[in-house]
């Protein structure tokens, strides 16, 4: 039978587009092969998710998506016993419904649990474990659009204004320009700048490589801060205290939040600043596909969920346009 089935695609191969050979088969195994596979496989569902990790390591994924892909996927497989080759929608469409009213999650949680099942099942339909993957027609869920705030100028002034150590200031000013990400900037070397032409080059998800630019109030509080220092070491930012190694992603959280907290500021958080450079850029006439650039998004519509357009500009582009 297997040999029967090989033999009919391969004969209609010359005649066939891909999407059409990929229908010719799926009816002959319906229909020939009592729904069973042309190809009789004993991979377990445990290996088809190792391969797929090991892919996603391969394709340059960050080791903190591929924790992701880990654990959203691990959970999923461990609650539905069938066979991956056999999973159709309506037990992952039940997955979903269950895995928010069981947890008590967002809209949002669910979807990115949805987008990551997605990308497990389009991976193994390109490579032909399965004929159609059963994500095809559980699409995103819609979600509340929260307008979220960013940082004024006066109060990035006033947590500058109250840093004792150089390092903190040339942080603040570094991440409120450049709208890096915090990882990025923790892998800093000092090396990797460009004061002169006031610029850098930052690795992004995927290991992006790509080039960054800062504002000459940062330069200057870089250039203080880095001829302050005497630990001889590679790192462009470092903890205070000896042995002086590079600062951590956690590192920097903690001491912003402190910082905004003795202020008695609004919830301050790293991420806010990447949102507030993106929103002051196209505030000021910035190219939205430019901001694109500088962000290292691959798609422009995650730009444009990081920035809120200023209801003032809109109000004066209006009366400007409008009459």
């Amino acid at each position: 039978m297997e040999e029967s089935l090989v033999n009919i695609i391969n004969e209609m191969a010359e005649y066939l587009s891909i999407p059409q050979i990929k229908k010719l088969q799926e009816v002959l195994v319906k229909h020939l092969a009592h729904g069973e596979s042309a190809h009789p496989c004993n991979t377990s569902n445990e290996e088809y998710f190792t391969m797929f990790l090991n892919a996603k390591k391969l394709e340059g994924c960050s080791e903190r998506t591929v924790s992701y892909y880990r654990l959203t996927i691990k959970h999923f497989l461990s609650a539905i016993s069938t066979p991956i080759r056999k999973i159709n929608t309506d037990e992952i469409r039940r997955y979903l419904v269950d895995y928010q009213a069981r947890n008590n999650c967002s809209k949002i949680t669910v979807d990115n649990v949805r987008r990551n099942l997605s990308s497990f099942f389009s991976w193994l339909e390109e490579e032909d474990y399965i004929l159609k993957s059963p994500m095809r027609r559980i699409h995103k869920v819609k979600t509340k659009v929260e307008v979220k705030e960013t940082i004024s100028d006066e109060n990035i002034e006033k947590i500058c204004d109250s840093c004792t150590e150089l390092r903190d200031v040339a942080i603040i000013d570094l991440l409120y320009s450049t709208g890096m990400r915090v990882g990025e900037l923790v892998n800093l070397n000092i090396q990797d700048l460009n004061l002169e032409q006031r610029e850098c080059v930052v690795y992004g998800k995927g290991d992006k490589e790509r080039r960054v630019y800062f504002d000459a109030k940062a330069k200057l509080h870089l250039c203080e801060y880095i001829n302050s220092r005497t630990d001889g070491g590679d790192a462009l930012f470092v903890s205070l205290s000896s042995p002086h190694n590079r600062l951590k992603i956690s590192g920097v959280e903690i001491r912003l939040r402190t910082l905004g907290r003795r202020l008695n500021l609004p919830r301050i958080h790293l991420h806010k600043f990447r949102r507030t450079m993106a929103t002051r850029a196209i505030d000021k006439g910035m190219p939205i596909e430019q901001v694109q650039k500088i962000l290292g998004h691959s798609q422009i519509d995650t730009t444009l969920r990081y920035a809120i357009v200023n209801q003032t500009n809109v109000k004066t582009a209006h009366q400007k346009f409008m009459g």
